[in-house]
């Protein structure tokens, strides 16, 4: 069994949030007025954070990215009383939105921010879904209203899930996953896919061929909030 995980070089981040983008529409998360982010309503499955070091004039700003860091020891995963949230084998976190009932808890668990709570229903104009012929290539969830998540709906809490749907699919039909350094990509998250600088690797971190591995046994990483003790599978090459 793989475990995934993404490697984001911040050398080659430039903050474009290309990614967030990609991963609204891969994933079909409603989009938020300027009156609801005013309300902090907006969604975001997947962030890029400013941030910030020293004192002015003597100041240092760094673009992070933050998409969920599927840690090794999610502390969401522990906290939820309904066991809406949990850790599939190959190390990736989902959400079970059936179970879910929108108490929170992993939302203040979670020391990263990954998660949202939706305040959207699914008959809301925030969610796109034309009438489109069954037989759409199931690698573009946003044309399909909520697929392929189909209990989202209001009062639930939503999340990064490494495009699970991709990879799912991927392994059925026998497709490479993953980037690799040498530009033989396979199939991808929507945010490794969509960054414009190739920024992002994505792979299997148990294969010491895979880009995430080559990687992280050749340079320096990081991990955001190390002393949490979660053990993220997304990491950072530091600038």
């Amino acid at each position: 069994m793989a475990r995934w995980g993404m490697v984001i070089d911040l050398d080659k981040c430039v903050g474009c949030q290309a990614c967030s983008l990609a991963c609204k529409a891969e994933n079909n998360v409603p989009h938020g007025s300027p009156y609801e982010q005013k309300r902090h309503q907006d969604m975001y499955w997947h962030k890029v954070i400013a941030a910030t070091e020293g004192e002015y004039p003597a100041v240092n700003t760094q673009i992070i990215p933050m998409p969920c860091m599927h840690c090794e020891h999610p502390p969401c995963v522990t906290v939820c009383p309904a066991k809406a949230t949990f850790k599939r084998e190959d190390g990736i976190v989902m959400q079970n939105f059936r179970r879910c009932i929108g108490c929170r808890y992993c939302m203040v668990a979670c020391p990263y921010g990954a998660r949202n709570f939706n305040f959207k229903t699914q008959e809301s104009e925030e969610y796109q879904r034309p009438d489109l012929p069954p037989d759409l290539d199931l690698g573009f969830a946003s044309h399909i209203g909520p697929w392929p998540y189909p209990h989202r709906t209001r009062g639930v809490v939503e999340k990064c899930t490494y495009c699970f749907h991709r990879i799912d699919q991927a392994l059925e039909r026998g497709w490479e996953i993953g980037s690799k350094i040498d530009g033989e990509d396979g199939v991808l998250p929507a945010c490794v896919e969509a960054c414009p600088t190739e920024a992002r690797y994505f792979g299997d971190l148990d294969d010491p061929d895979s880009a995430v591995s080559r990687l992280l046994a050749s340079r320096t990483y990081m991990e955001l909030r190390e002393e949490m003790g979660t053990d993220p599978q997304t990491r950072y090459l530091p600038r």
